[in-house]
């Protein structure tokens, strides 16, 4: 039975590059915390728009898609899910939808993860939601040649109770230990979590919503706002590795967590980076869209197209980022470069 020891946090050898990554993220929730006091619709907005890249990206990583269109509308209740994939894409929206308003009463008990396990899998009536695996899984990988082979064999189904109720005492006492950093814990029980692999289905889809929640419950709440699940989507081969590196020797105890640490906190880092990005200018001044637009563009060493301010402003639509742009190249305070789709923008 594999062994859940978290004490290796406490003795202060850590990476330097994990000790940059905790700091700068640290700095970064700070200046998150304080804007988002003084411009809450700004960020009630981001949030919105977060919530939608979240359930799309976090089912996309696993083959469940369906159009933009009808994500939206599934996202915001207009409709009915139509298929098998928005069933399952609306069991991710209720469960994310209890994590963002119900984070504090929610916990990494057994009780809490069965019932988003339920959840998540409800609407496309999965009989076994909300129940630990009944028959042994293993995790295949497939070459280039589309053969495939046992990369993971996660714990037996007779022992996943027993393993997760472990997992559950050991991430409470870590909790409780004041020189444990939360910030590099949370990775560690979400590898162990993926390694135990607990569920028939959906442990992915359940390992990105625990991450969310554990990162809420001790004040990283950048993943409201940029979402989470979309970076881990953007560079899942990254990820995948990651998981592959600190999976390798789980069940015998000789796995090294630090590679799953990193990414996972090169992630939030990312997260955080981004939802800066949207407060470019400050200097006292209201943050209007439109000082939002210049000064992202203004403050950008690149060329940037069109696209990518409204990848980096969500919020802000592309309409208003045409105009804006129309205005500023009018104005001379940026130059345009290249015709269609190839235009960029740069300061003058």
């Amino acid at each position: 039975m594999r062994k859940f020891d978290y004490s290796f946090l406490c003795d202060g050898f850590l990476p330097a590059r994990l000790v940059n990554l905790t700091a700068n993220i640290a700095s970064l929730k700070t200046m998150a915390g304080v804007r988002k006091n003084e411009y809450a619709a700004v960020f009630t907005e981001l949030e919105a728009v977060a919530k939608v890249q979240s359930i799309k990206s976090s089912n996309a990583i696993e083959g469940i898609v369906t159009s933009d269109e009808r994500i939206v509308a599934i996202v915001n209740q207009n409709s009915a899910p139509l298929n098998h994939n928005e069933a399952e894409i609306a069991g991710y929206r209720d469960a994310l939808n209890a994590i963002h308003l119900n984070h504090a009463q929610i916990d990494f008990r057994e009780y809490d993860i069965l019932r988003l396990h339920e959840m998540l899998l409800s609407i496309a009536g999965y009989e076994y939601g909300g129940q630990y695996k009944t028959d042994d899984n293993v995790i295949l990988e497939v070459d280039a040649g589309g053969n495939r082979r046992v990369r993971f064999r996660p714990t037996p189904a007779d022992e996943t109770k027993q393993a997760m109720e472990q997992l559950e005492l050991a991430y409470l006492e870590a909790r409780g230990n004041a020189n444990v950093n939360q910030l590099l814990l949370i990775p560690c029980v979400i590898l162990d979590f993926l390694c135990i692999h607990p569920f028939r289905d959906g442990n992915g889809r359940m390992s990105r919503l625990l991450s969310l929640l554990l990162l809420y419950k001790n004040g990283y709440e950048a993943g409201k706002y940029v979402s989470f699940e979309e970076q881990i989507n953007n560079y899942k081969a990254y990820y995948y590795e990651a998981l592959k590196q600190s999976s390798q020797g789980w069940d015998t105890n000789e796995n090294d967590y630090f590679p799953f640490i990193e990414n996972f906190l090169s992630t939030l880092y990312m997260c955080y980076k981004e939802l800066d990005k949207r407060f470019a200018v400050l200097n006292g001044r209201k943050i209007t869209k439109k000082a939002r637009i210049e000064a992202t563009v203004l403050n950008s060493l690149t060329p940037l197209s069109k696209a990518e301010i409204c990848k980096i402003l969500p919020d802000v639509s592309p309409t208003t980022v045409e105009a804006v742009l129309g205005a500023m190249v009018k104005s001379g305070s940026i130059l345009r470069m290249g015709q269609g789709r190839a235009t960029r923008y740069l300061k003058a």
